[in-house]
C-alpha cells in the first residue's frame, strides 16, 4: 500500500469512528420551570432532569414530557421488527423480553418507553422513544435467542430501525 492510499484510510476509518450528531427534534431547546409535572404520565422535572417522585411538588407548572409528547405525535425514536415464523411462534417470549428491557431501562431513564406494539404484515413491531430502548431491546433479543439483528442509524435522523429474524 502506498503512504497516500495508507493515509487515505486512516482518514476514511477515523471518520467512521466520529459519531455524527444527529438533532432529536423533541429534545428541549430550554429547560422547563422547575419544578414542572407532566400533564400526562405525572413525571416531574425536578433538578434539571425528568425523573419520578413521590409527591409532586406544591405549585409545580404542568409540562408535557419529551416521551409523552413523542407518544401524542406518533413519532417513535426507534422500530424493532421482530421478523419470521419463528418471531410469530414465540411472540409473547420475545415481547416479555422486550418489556423487561423496557423496565430495567425505564427504572433509571423514565423517558425511555415502549410507545406501541403492532402486528404488521406477519411481523411485529415495536416502536420506543428513544433510539437506544429499541437497540438495547434488540440486542437483547439477539443474545437470548440468537438469530440476525441489523441496527441501522439512517443518516441525518434521530432514529434507528432494529431488524431481528430467525429461521426455525
Amino acid at each position: 500500500m502506498r503512504m497516500s492510499e495508507i493515509r487515505a484510510h486512516e482518514r476514511t476509518h477515523r471518520d467512521h469512528q466520529i459519531e455524527e450528531v444527529r438533532h432529536d427534534p423533541y429534545r428541549e431547546r430550554a429547560k422547563p420551570a422547575e419544578p414542572a409535572v407532566c400533564t400526562a404520565c405525572g413525571l416531574v422535572f425536578h433538578a434539571g432532569r425528568w425523573q419520578r417522585l413521590a409527591h409532586h411538588p406544591v405549585g409545580a407548572h404542568n409540562h408535557t414530557c419529551p416521551a409523552c409528547l413523542r407518544t401524542q405525535e406518533d413519532y417513535p425514536a426507534g422500530f424493532v421488527t421482530l421478523i419470521g415464523l419463528y418471531a410469530i411462534e414465540h411472540r409473547e417470549a420475545l415481547l416479555t423480553l422486550a418489556r423487561q428491557e423496557e423496565a430495567t431501562e425505564n427504572a433509571e431513564h423514565p423517558l425511555q418507553r415502549i410507545m406501541a406494539i403492532r402486528a404488521e404484515d406477519g411481523r411485529t413491531v415495536i416502536s420506543t422513544t428513544d433510539p437506544h430502548l429499541a437497540q438495547r431491546i434488540g440486542n437483547a433479543i439477539a443474545h437470548a435467542f440468537s438469530g440476525h439483528l441489523e441496527i441501522d442509524y439512517p443518516e441525518d435522523e434521530y432514529m434507528v430501525r432494529v431488524n431481528w429474524s430467525r429461521e426455525g
